[in-house]
């Protein structure tokens, strides 16, 4: 939040499996498409916040093999815990607020009484977080057995069951939701308020999202029957919720694809080059003699690209490099992503972006620190490259140090 100069002119609040992320494309083709755009015309005046029910632990997991983000928030364990930032930085003050009328110790020893709860593993048991599998076709006789027990203790609690395996027993003043109304109580204070705010979710523990005045909301195609049927039972709590006709990240681009956004950007300039970057080098556009004078156009002969091994090549090679990779990747589970694009006016017409590039073949994951400069052509409304920089981001680099980075 701190990075910006105002408030956030959208702030994206996401549910991770099966709405950021689809585990059912091993490509991750969506993820990447709302990475690009993200990047490109939002991550500069924007807030991206995950709200996933996934526990610290496997959260990062999952930031190891998927392709995602960094989040500016990051809101975990069903709404119990916020944190800031790469370096997840905890909210001490939400902590605070959760152990009022909380007993951790006594809601594990009556849950414990259920033969039909089946424990979740150690990682997914938090301070404000008792978490069971239960098996679908028993799962209303139990929440009702269960609320009942625990609410003759007064035992001040909300269950949440979503996916139709996951029961988690919370704090009544936790949850995704009410995570979200706390951040943005925040904002209020500081002035800061998100000028718009779109959640999207697709299971049961997302719904609370929705419940938050004055959001938008998506409910992606492959939401599920829990969220349709909290939905249809509760439209009226707020109007502004449409149920998307594409999948996870996909319906989260479609719900976004209105904005209006600033094709010519540095920003813009930097992802727009590493998405045909990676088609070239999977052979999926046309090599031609226009689009490699294109390219020899928009890079300054005299300028000078860095190697994250540290060796120094002029920048008038680099389209000889690039014309000789054409295809090397073809067949390939080839793919390129951009973290953190940062950008800032340094000139009149000097333009210094800042980024993580992430390249995957396969199981294979490297990132380089990159800095570009750039400078800007008015009358033609376009870049040229006057300078890259690239260093490995520590234990991320590539195994074949001699291969070619741009």
């Amino acid at each position: 939040m701190d990075r910006l100069n105002g408030p956030p002119h959208l702030m994206i609040v996401s549910d991770l499996d099966f709405t950021m992320v689809d585990h059912e494309d091993p490509e991750n083709l969506s993820l990447l498409r709302f990475n690009s755009l993200w990047e490109a015309y939002y991550r500069q005046v924007s807030l991206l916040v995950y709200s996933t029910g996934r526990s610290p632990t496997i959260y990062k997991q999952l930031r190891k093999v998927k392709p995602l983000l960094t989040p500016d928030i990051t809101i975990m364990s069903v709404g119990t815990e916020i944190a800031y930032g790469e370096s997840m930085v905890s909210d001490s003050d939400w902590e605070h607020c959760l152990n009022l009328n909380w007993n951790r110790d006594i809601v594990f020893q009556e849950t414990a009484k259920f033969s039909l709860l089946i424990p979740q593993p150690d990682t997914e048991q938090r301070p404000h977080k008792v978490s069971f599998f239960l098996e679908k076709p028993n799962s209303s006789e139990v929440i009702k057995a269960l609320s009942e027990r625990l609410e003759k203790l007064k035992l001040d609690v909300k269950i949440i069951y979503s996916n139709g395996t996951a029961l988690d027993v919370l704090p009544k003043g936790a949850g995704k939701g009410q995570a979200l109304a706390y951040l943005l109580r925040k904002f209020k204070a500081k002035g800061r308020i998100p000028l718009n705010s779109l959640v999207c979710g697709d299971s049961g523990n997302d719904a609370e999202l929705f419940t938050i005045p004055e959001v938008y909301g998506v409910m992606v195609s492959n939401a599920q029957e829990e969220l349709l049927q909290w939905h249809a039972e509760n439209a009226k709590i707020n109007p502004n919720i449409f149920h998307s006709s594409e999948r996870c990240a996909s319906g989260i681009i479609q719900a976004i694809g209105k904005c209006r956004v600033n094709f010519f950007s540095p920003g813009y300039e930097v992802v727009k080059f590493y998405l045909f970057y990676e088609r070239w080098r999977r052979a999926e556009v046309e090599k031609s003699d226009q689009i490699l004078q294109n390219l020899k156009s928009s890079f300054y002969p005299l300028g000078t690209f860095v190697h994250p091994c540290g060796t120094e090549q002029p920048m008038n090679k680099c389209t000889d490099t690039i014309e000789r990779l054409y295809g090397d990747k073809r067949g390939k589970q080839y793919q390129i992503w951009l973290d953190r694009v940062l950008t800032s006016q340094v000139g009149s017409d000097v333009w210094l972006v800042k980024f993580d590039k992430w390249e995957s073949t396969g199981e294979e994951r490297y990132c380089c620190l990159t800095t570009v400069l750039l400078t800007t052509k008015q009358a033609e409304e376009s870049f040229t490259w006057m300078h890259i920089h690239q260093t490995w981001l520590d234990g991320l680099e590539a195994k074949d140090q001699s291969v070619w980075f741009l």
